[in-house]
């Protein structure tokens, strides 16, 4: 199971980030595989070294951070 974070205090930006990661796995043939989580604990975010939100991080690498990746986006991330 892959686990994708989202990383963010709770701005506009990290809830459309969520939402899209929400749209693109309801998209998938293999969604059961994957679970999302939200880390908003500043002190969490910065073990990643995640400076500027929103960020995806995928089984806790850092995919993006700072701009909102498109569902189209993460769904060629997760291919």
């Amino acid at each position: 199971m892959k686990i994708l974070s989202i990383l963010g205090t709770g701005c506009p930006k990290c809830k459309k980030l969520y939402q899209n990661v929400e749209i693109a796995i309801s998209n998938l043939e293999n969604k059961k595989n994957y679970k999302i989580e939200k880390i908003t604990d500043i002190m969490k975010i910065i073990k990643f070294n995640v400076v500027i939100t929103p960020a995806l991080a995928i089984d806790g690498n850092v995919i993006s951070s700072g701009k909102v990746l498109s569902v189209e986006e993460i769904k060629e991330i997760l291919k």
